[in-house]
């Protein structure tokens, strides 16, 4: 269900890589973390890949938490 969301989102507009192994861009990331994702690990398989090298995992934690911040300071 998070693999189809993720993809549809933000269908036009690639944005920036955040992952090169697989193709994950930031608005990919912040996707996931809208649809629950918390973690790296999550992100993966939401985007429908795998971990490959995990030298994207830092940025995609700073995404998501970034995310979960503007979620929170909405709400």
């Amino acid at each position: 269900m998070l693999a189809r969301t993720v993809s549809n989102v933000f269908r036009g507009w690639a944005g920036m890589y955040v992952c090169i192994c697989n193709r994950i861009t930031d608005q990919q990331v912040r996707a996931a973390a809208l649809s629950g994702a918390s973690r790296p690990a999550e992100v993966y398989p939401a985007c429908g890949c795998a971990a490959q090298c995990g030298t994207c995992a830092i940025t995609m934690r700073h995404l998501i938490y970034e995310q979960a911040s503007r979620i929170a300071a909405a709400d």
